[in-house]
């Protein structure tokens, strides 16, 4: 009998632990310094700060690159449970937690020597312009217009890649496209990278800033929980200073 209660308890404590340790599966394509290379020294800001909040709790965070649509849908289907700098507008139908992890705006990038500036729609007739797939830009004009002209190579070209701003970029410099439209800091950052910092400079921005989170899919009932503590780590991480501290590695300021 005795050593039935003994071995019933360690099972119970087995079981406990392996509930409180769950493995949360993030997904995304490479969005640096959002979330960047999963063995990287540097693998993102949300990444770091997502990993602080959920390790501390005794989770585990499994980050894998992906094509964006790729990661939206293996998420919604339950085969991972967040995707990583996600606007509202990219996946309505997932979970989101109630704090923003920064804040974002789409800003449309020509080759230097290009002088075409954007200040209205009717300035993207004449172009062709370099997006990605399965990403929201403004929800609102920008993003009906390339779902408009997405069958149109000289309107639209949509790249599906892991690492589809660095084709994108390429195609800009060889002619292959005239404009991208893109976050600021993740162009700067991708530029710096591939040392063509001088090469493409900024041509004019569209909408407004749209907070970015961390987003769960809507089908996984555990997701709730995880999103909770995000909200509350988060909050304490902005007040004891280690959010700031993440951020100041990675060149950026404290949004909140």
């Amino acid at each position: 009998m005795t050593h039935t209660v003994i071995l019933c308890s360690a099972l119970l404590s087995l079981f406990s632990a392996s509930l409180q340790a769950d493995v949360i599966r993030l997904r995304a394509d490479e969005w640096y310094p959002i979330n960047g290379q999963p063995d990287s020294e540097k693998p993102g800001y949300m990444i770091e700060i997502a990993r602080t909040i959920w390790e501390a709790a005794g989770h585990q965070v499994e980050y894998r690159l992906m094509p964006w649509e790729r990661a939206i849908d293996e998420t919604r289907q339950g085969r991972a449970e967040c995707i990583v700098g996600a606007y509202r507008e990219d996946a309505p139908d997932f979970v989101f937690p109630q704090q923003a992890m920064g804040l974002d705006s789409s800003h449309f990038y020509v080759a230097a020597a290009n002088s075409w500036r954007f200040q209205t729609m009717a300035d993207l007739n004449n172009v062709r312009l370099g997006t990605i797939g399965g990403y929201a830009y403004d929800n609102g004009e920008l993003d009906a217009y390339i779902e408009k002209n997405q069958k149109n190579p000289a309107r639209v070209q949509i790249v599906r890649s892991g690492n589809a701003l660095e084709q994108n970029i390429r195609k800009l410099l060889t002619q292959r496209i005239d404009v991208i439209v893109e976050s600021p800091a993740v162009m700067q950052a991708q530029l710096k990278k591939m040392e063509h910092s001088d090469a493409v400079v900024s041509a004019g921005m569209i909408g407004e800033q749209s907070p970015l989170y961390i987003a769960c899919s809507p089908v996984l009932p555990a997701v709730t929980g995880y999103l909770d503590l995000l909200d509350n780590g988060l909050q304490e991480m902005h007040n004891n200073g280690r959010l700031q501290t993440i951020l100041k590695r990675y060149g950026l300021d404290d949004w909140q």
